[in-house]
């Protein structure tokens, strides 16, 4: 397979009040697909479920997302989550928890051999 990147987006989400790892990282996907409105896959004659799609999500707690849960966001393509260390979490100044900010990165590529 020659898989060819064709497009980068990044993204940040929070949890303000909960603490939800989960539901940072499924913000900061969704912001960074927001980024983007290019219909790659149909300007090099694709469809868009070849589209091989590479989620890096960075949260201090990576243990505590589920990725399955961020697989339905796409609705479309061939997604695949990692998620590293990284992103904030930032205790409220009171002490009354913490608000967790979460990054991603998400890399869109095809097989330019099937075209």
């Amino acid at each position: 397979m020659a898989k060819t990147h064709m497009i980068h987006e990044f993204g940040m989400g929070t949890s303000l009040r909960r603490r939800d790892y989960t539901e940072a990282a499924a913000r900061a996907i969704r912001d960074a697909l927001w980024h983007n409105s290019v219909s790659l896959a149909e300007a090099f004659g694709f469809e868009k479920s070849d589209m091989i799609i590479d989620v890096e999500i960075g949260v201090q707690s990576p243990d505590e997302v589920d990725t399955a849960t961020l697989l339905d966001i796409f609705p479309y393509g061939q997604p695949s989550i990692t998620v590293k260390p990284g992103g904030l979490d930032i205790p409220k100044p009171d002490g009354s928890g913490v608000t967790v900010i979460a990054n991603a990165a998400i890399m869109v590529s095809f097989d330019m051999e099937a075209a």
